[in-house]
Parts: C-alpha cells; structure tokens; sequence
C-alpha cells in the first residue's frame, strides 16, 4: 500500500471509528441481549452486527447504493424496511415481561441461541439505511476513484471488523454479572426504554422519507 492509500486509510478509519462509537440502534441491540441473555449472545450479536457491515460494503462497492441514492423510489424502500425491522424489534422489547428470577452463575438468564443472536445483530445492521448512506458517503468523498478494487475490500473487511470488535467490548463491559444484576432488578422498565429508544430510531427515518 503507498503512502497516499496509507493517508487515505487512516482518514476513513478516523471517520468510521467515530461513527461506530456513537449510540444507535447496534448499540441499542447490542446492549440489551448482552445484559438479559448474557455475554455469549452479545458477543454473537456484534459478531452479527460486523457481518452485516458486509452486505454495505459489497452493494457500495458494486454501485447498487449509488443507484438508489439517484432513485429515489428504491432509497424510500429501504428506508421503510429498515424502519419497519426497528418498529417490529421495539415492540417485542416493550412487550417483554422482564426477568422474574435473580442472575447468578447457576442461572444465567433468559437462554438464546447463537445463531438467533448472530442474526438479530446482523439485521440490525444490514436493514440499516443510514449504514447505507455512510458507506455511499465514505466512498465517494474518502475513497479515491483511482483506488484499486482489492484495496476497498481491504476497508470494508477493516470496516467489519472494527464494528464487531467493538460492540464486542460493549457486550463484555455489560454482561458482567454485577452490571446485569442491577439492569435486571429493573428488566421491565429496561425493556421499555431500549424499545422506545429503537421506536424513536424508526420515526426517525420515517421523517425522512
């Protein structure tokens, strides 16, 4: 890589690292399974979230979201499924019951699998058109034309694995056991607050469409 793709590469790490820190719905996601299902679900959860950083990649790198960006009509539709998944996931959230038995290492929770935390992150991330927006943005501003194929899968393999690392480190900070037994002691109101959080996500992008 020369020094100008190293210059290149820095910048987008830079922007993409700032992006990935600030709170939205994976951080929302992330947060929840790893406190009422425990580390192992929010570890396969932020491994979802970084898979789904793929499917960005590879449809920015292919042209489709410079398509939809100039059809409006297409950009409209993603924005609908996006927000109809974060509509649907708040619900479940808000209909949740909480969790009546305390949290000790005999009883580690709410149990789920890790292929249904594996999708839930990955949906969570690949239905996300501002994820979208970001990538098209990052790649045409950031990302010279000259740059070879090879070299933007290189960031965008970079890209996923920042995400997942991440949200990683989130889901061990907060399925510490201390730290989920004081959520948990107050699981329905905790529920409710990451459902809304994901349902005010959602009106979001339904305002901008």
């Amino acid at each position: 890589m020369n020094l100008f793709n190293q210059s290149e590469f820095l910048a987008l790490a830079l922007v993409h690292f700032f992006i990935v820190v600030s709170p939205g719905p994976d951080f929302a996601v992330t947060l929840r399974q790893s406190i009422y299902h425990g580390r192992k679900a929010g570890l396969m959860t932020a491994l979802g979230i970084g898979a789904g950083i793929s499917v960005h990649v590879v449809y920015t790198l292919i042209g489709v979201t410079a398509l939809m960006q100039a059809t409006p009509w297409l950009m409209d539709t993603a924005k609908y499924i996006g927000a109809a998944y974060l509509i649907w996931l708040g619900i479940q959230f808000l209909r949740s019951k909480g969790v009546t038995t305390a949290i000790t290492p005999d009883n580690p929770g709410p149990a789920q699998t890790a292929g249904k935390a594996f999708w839930m992150g990955f949906l969570t991330n690949a239905t996300n058109p501002k994820a979208m927006l970001f990538f098209l943005a990052i790649f045409t501003t950031l990302v010279s034309p000259s740059t070879p194929v090879s070299v933007k899968l290189f960031y965008g393999v970079w890209m996923c694995g920042v995400n997942a690392a991440w949200f990683m480190a989130v889901s061990v900070l907060f399925s510490h056991q201390r730290i989920r037994e004081r959520f948990l002691a107050h699981s329905r109101l905790f529920d409710n607050v990451i459902g809304a959080v994901l349902l005010l996500f959602a009106g979001r992008l339904l305002l901008a469409v």
